[in-house]
């Protein structure tokens, strides 16, 4: 275990050329440099955050959805049928021809009717759109306040306004309570989404989004482990800047609130273009990429750091293109095509029963959840968040 510590820490990889852990070990009273066992913190944090995000959907959330009308009803369930069900949980749960034929006969019913159990059985164990409000209420406001202490915080930066501050006297950068707190915070939030991501929704993009929780989780961690936690502050700041907006607009999409969801994806999409696609590469690459070069050379975790910078900023480019797809369209058209929206929103939606069913819900698909246009129902365009890195 030495050996592989000793390697996976080693000192020309992590550090600029001529700078030792040694170095950064013992500093001068009063100042304090990041270490990688700080980072542990964000563990019993991470677990604090899930506990109070439990206890905030079940009271306030679920209040808030009340008083919208917004209710937990348990919706249409499929009669009790003994056989239906255990096709279901052990067979399939969309029958093709030849088990609803068979259905049919072995039950004396009509294919339309266990068609329609099948329906009624899969709507009953999908997520009430109460259930999908308090969600994103959680979500909402955890992105909100983050986003407001940051940028409260940065405010008072010198790397805020001067970016180059990011990389004077690095690594010996003195990590501040304030930086300290906004890091470990925004780390253990990533920690409780993974988390919580076996009990959430269940989405298609589960693994994706798994994933993607565990490069941010990663990435966090390998900007405070090497002291680059200036620049990583700022990284942070411009993401949460949009994440709030995109909750903000399913939460008015699930209240039906059809304009003010409109009016805020309109803000989310701009927002969103501009900090993603402007100030994030205009900004903070161009301080990561140039000014850091200039100012403390490469080193092999700068290239890697680098590297996974240019990665992110793939990924601005493709959530753009899927967000302003589906703002265009609804400009166009005023309405969005069902293959669109099936690349953005992952949640399932209650299917239709029958003809005259099939009939309204294909309006319902065109123009999104609750009648309002697709691209808020769509408003997962950028996962959550959202998100971040």
């Amino acid at each position: 275990m030495a050996a592989l510590s000793a390697w996976f820490w080693n000192e020309r990889f992590w550090l600029p050329h001529n700078v030792t852990w040694a170095d950064l070990a013992d500093p001068a009273p009063g100042v304090e440099y990041p270490k990688a066992g700080h980072l542990l913190a964000a563990l019993p944090l991470a677990l604090g955050i899930f506990i109070v995000r439990i206890l905030f959907e079940r009271f306030i959330a679920s209040a808030c959805a009340r008083g919208l009308h917004i209710h937990p009803g348990p919706g249409r369930r499929a009669q009790p049928n003994a056989v239906l069900e255990k096709v279901f949980t052990s067979i399939t749960k969309n029958p093709d021809s030849r088990h609803l034929d068979g259905l049919s006969k072995q039950l004396d019913w009509e294919v339309r009717k266990v068609q329609r159990w099948f329906r009624h059985r899969r709507n009953q164990d999908k997520p009430s759109t109460h259930t999908k409000f308090c969600e994103s209420m959680w979500r909402f406001s955890f992105y909100l306040g983050i986003f407001i202490y940051g940028f409260q915080f940065l405010w008072q930066c010198p790397w805020m306004w001067d970016t180059r501050h990011c990389w004077y006297g690095y690594p010996y950068q003195v990590m501040t309570p304030g930086l300290y707190h906004y890091y470990v915070t925004e780390l253990a939030f990533y920690w409780s989404l993974m988390f919580s991501q076996f009990t959430d929704i269940k989405r298609k993009d589960f693994l994706i989004m798994f994933i993607h929780h565990l490069a941010t989780v990663s990435l966090i961690s390998f900007s405070y482990a090497n002291n680059m936690a200036r620049v990583g502050s700022l990284v942070l700041c411009v993401h949460d800047a949009s994440d709030f907006l995109l909750e903000a607009a399913k939460m008015a999409n699930y209240s039906k609130y059809q304009r003010l969801c409109d009016s805020l994806f309109i803000v989310f999409s701009v927002v969103f273009f501009i900090t993603r696609l402007v100030i994030f590469p205009v900004w903070v690459l161009n301080s990561t990429m140039f000014e850091s070069w200039a100012i403390i050379g490469p080193y092999p975790s700068w290239w890697v750091f680098n590297v996974l910078l240019l990665l992110l900023q793939v990924m601005h480019v493709f959530w753009a293109y899927l967000i302003f797809r589906i703002a265009f369209k609804a400009i166009m058209r005023g309405k969005v095509c069902n293959d669109v929206r099936s690349d953005i929103e992952s949640s399932s939606e209650e299917e239709p029963d029958g003809p005259t069913e099939g009939r309204k819900a294909s309006t319902h698909t065109l123009k999104g959840e609750n009648g309002t246009n697709g691209h808020c129902a769509a408003a997962r365009a950028r996962t959550q968040n959202h998100s971040s890195w």
